[in-house]
């Protein structure tokens, strides 16, 4: 312990380290409980999709946006996005549509 020492205390001197690892075990909690669910995805497309969908919601949940709300106002606009301007959609580029609205 006493060789390990600077890296155990490291957590002291900067607020953004966490002392166990909890906080990540709990953000891979989803994954693991639908491990079983996975399997049967019914074909390869069908894993496939999946994956696609859970990289998305993860990727709204990294960005602060709620993944219900976003998938919501994505599904309901992307019909009318012109194609140059998809990326918008995006979750790190998202705004909501109502957020923009009541904003003006």
């Amino acid at each position: 312990m006493l060789k390990r020492w600077n890296g155990f205390t490291s957590f002291l001197n900067d607020g953004r380290i966490c002392l166990t690892n909890n906080a990540a075990e709990r953000a891979l909690r989803g994954f693991a409980l639908g491990r079983k669910s996975w399997l049967f995805a019914g074909s390869d497309r069908g894993a496939d999709r999946a994956a696609f969908m859970a990289t998305l919601i993860m990727s709204a949940k990294l960005n602060d946006i709620d993944p219900q709300a976003w998938l919501a106002d994505v599904l309901a606009n992307i019909a009318d996005t012109p194609v140059s301007r998809l990326e918008q959609l995006l979750p790190w580029n998202w705004t909501s549509k109502a957020l923009n609205a009541q904003a003006a």
